[in-house]
């Protein structure tokens, strides 16, 4: 059986059933579901919010979540990389930070276990915000299962394959696609090679969905069709099961008999989902000047101000660069948004050296940004032919806040010192000459 399908639109209904019959007919409720099932609704927004944002799922189950022990504290040093908002640490920076990749564990570490958190902003306490976390991982989750109660997970895996099993089915995710699970869904990560390394947002807003397409009008940039949701697989395990959850910053645990992966049928508008990049539209100039990255909005996490973002992720992936009489690489700008960026694979083609896949960029509101001089030098002497860029993926979350780093970035030794000199040397412009005033 397949274990993926197709997502037929961000809050439609999605059905499945890992056995015939286990999904009840014509009520969500009934007085006794099909086989003695347990029937649970999961909202991820809530009750009331209207129709098209509204997101919940009905969960046909062989036990309640609620039949649980106690959540305690977690103890000892295995989540120590973990943070969470408010980011008050440190004061926000102005400064243009960047990381070098962090280095692969040597002693056995989960996906869990491997998050170091680099930034954000906002807190789960007020429903808004994000975070962004690295994680390096050589260990596949057992008899363990992890939720997150303060906000939904984007997985971006930039090495390494991951198979991620959820309540609701088997997600498989590898380099150059994405997968989001949503808040409170419980999953386990299993590596599909012997090490993977990766990032992920933790958006504490609005659920991501598609952005507007306005005036590029009804096609382009990602499409409904090619985002895929997991069928239907349960486990019938019993055994001991450490579940984890991440509940307004801190981490809790307890221990059950069972798996709680045991979901038999579902359906519903709340749904892990996992989308492969390279099946991206990309859209952009055919005449002259390079436009604005917002074209390369995959999803957005919206606020309450229109066309201002809690969260956009945004992709550079290879495309054809045509532009005539243009700056072809992104140009030099300062920008009211905050944008933390990644790269999957290749080059970043405003970067030469010193951005490598697996690093991250920090450049926050208002602070000054473009091209290196390697880059600039190269672009502006150009022959300016149609050409392709090729092997190349980079991202980028962008904030209406300011994006704060952890005290734990700042001092690790990913961060490079001297980021800033990448922008020096850049010559001065040469005026004609012209009498003084």
């Amino acid at each position: 059986m397949d274990q993926l399908t197709y997502l037929s639109g961000f809050g439609n209904e999605h059905a499945t059933e890992a056995v015939p019959g286990a999904l009840p007919r014509g009520q969500n409720s009934p007085q006794r579901a099909p086989f003695g099932l347990y029937a649970e609704q999961l909202s991820g927004t809530a009750f009331t919010a209207p129709r098209a944002e509204n997101r919940r799922s009905w969960l046909y189950r062989l036990r309640p979540s609620a039949a649980h022990p106690a959540f305690r504290p977690v103890e000892g040093a295995a989540f120590a990389g973990f943070r969470t908002g408010p980011f008050d640490e440190l004061p926000p920076s102005p400064n243009r930070l960047r990381w070098s990749p962090i280095p692969l564990p040597t002693a056995p570490t989960t996906f869990i276990e491997g998050l170091f958190t680099v930034a954000g902003n906002g807190s789960p306490a007020a429903g808004a915000g994000i975070a962004v976390h690295l994680y390096a991982a050589n260990a596949s989750m057992v008899d363990s299962a992890f939720f997150d109660a303060d906000g939904e997970l984007l997985i971006v895996p930039q090495e390494g394959r991951l198979r991620i099993a959820t309540e609701m089915g088997l997600l498989d995710v590898a380099p150059g696609s994405i997968a989001v699970v949503p808040r409170g869904v419980r999953f386990r990560v299993e590596l599909l090679d012997a090490t993977a390394r990766g990032y992920v947002g933790e958006n504490y807003g609005a659920p991501f969905r598609l952005p507007e397409l306005g005036p590029i009008g009804s096609n382009g940039l990602a499409n409904v069709r090619d985002f895929l949701v997991p069928v239907a697989a349960y486990e019938d395990v019993e055994r001991p099961t450490r579940l984890v959850q991440k509940y307004q910053g801190g981490l809790w645990e307890t221990t059950l008999d069972h798996s709680p992966l045991d979901v038999v049928a579902w359906h519903g508008s709340l749904t892990p989902y996992v989308y492969d990049l390279a099946r991206f539209a990309t859209v952009g100039t055919v005449s002259f000047d390079h436009p604005d990255p917002s074209i390369f909005t995959v999803l957005t996490s919206p606020s309450a101000v229109p066309g201002t973002a809690n969260c956009d992720f945004v992709i550079f992936p290879p495309r054809w660069m045509v532009a005539e009489h243009t700056f072809r690489p992104p140009w030099f700008h300062r920008n009211v948004m905050s944008e933390l960026m990644g790269l999957v694979r290749g080059a970043y083609d405003a970067k030469g050296e010193g951005f490598a896949p697996g690093g991250t960029s920090l450049h926050n509101c208002m602070s000054a940004h473009g091209p290196d001089r390697g880059s600039y030098d190269q672009a502006v002497n150009a022959t300016l032919v149609p050409h392709k860029l090729e092997n190349t993926l980079a991202f980028m979350f962008e904030s209406q806040w300011v994006i704060t780093p952890t005290r734990q970035a700042m001092e690790s030794p990913a961060l490079q010192p001297d980021y800033d000199a990448c922008w020096s040397g850049l010559a001065k412009a040469t005026l004609p000459k012209t009498e003084n005033r």
